[in-house]
């Protein structure tokens, strides 16, 4: 699926994901021509064994980490509606990272700006990555203004906590 239909959003269920990290691997092979998992726009956390989180930009409505740039180094793609980031102006501040409800802007060691889904473009190789693996943990849908954009911006502490009863049963483990 690509932008040229419109604007889309990675809807994702950790139910669904085996932890496998191919998302992460598709990632960071796209944008850094490499396997270096600590890249990927995309993380995939295990806050306890067996509760698997993806984690990336949710695409918040009103952007946060965007207003939070001092610098100008962020956008919203018009196209796509991914934040893009200007690698030219970002100073590495964190200002975005902070205001990000789930502190998704990554910054890495070895890079000279700060990293956050772009969604390949409209073309997200971690969805493909995960679909053609069976596990359609990461599904490409239409972006309409949603709620849930905030709740998928958690931290994925927070996500594992709502998690643990579904996959452990009623007994709180995280």
């Amino acid at each position: 699926m690509s932008s040229e239909a419109g604007q889309f959003w990675i809807m994702r269920d950790p139910l669904r994901c085996s932890g496998c990290r191919l998302c992460e691997v598709a990632c960071s092979l796209h944008h850094e021509g490499t396997v270096w998992p600590e890249a990927s726009r995309i993380r995939v956390y295990e806050p306890a064994p067996g509760v698997d989180v993806p984690h990336l930009c949710s695409q918040c409505d009103d952007y946060p980490c965007v207003k939070a740039c001092n610098f100008d180094a962020l956008r919203v793609d018009e196209k796509t509606a991914a934040v893009l980031v200007d690698p030219e102006k970002c100073t590495l501040c964190g200002a975005c990272v902070v205001a990000c409800p789930g502190r998704v802007p990554r910054i890495v060691p070895g890079k000279s700006h700060v990293l956050i889904c772009d969604l390949c473009g409209g073309d997200p190789e971690c969805v493909k990555a995960c679909n053609r693996a069976g596990y359609n943990a990461l599904t490409l849908v239409p972006r309409k203004p949603s709620p849930l954009h905030k709740l998928y911006a958690d931290h994925p502490l927070e996500t594992a906590r709502r998690l643990a009863p579904h996959i452990f049963g009623e007994r709180q483990v995280v």
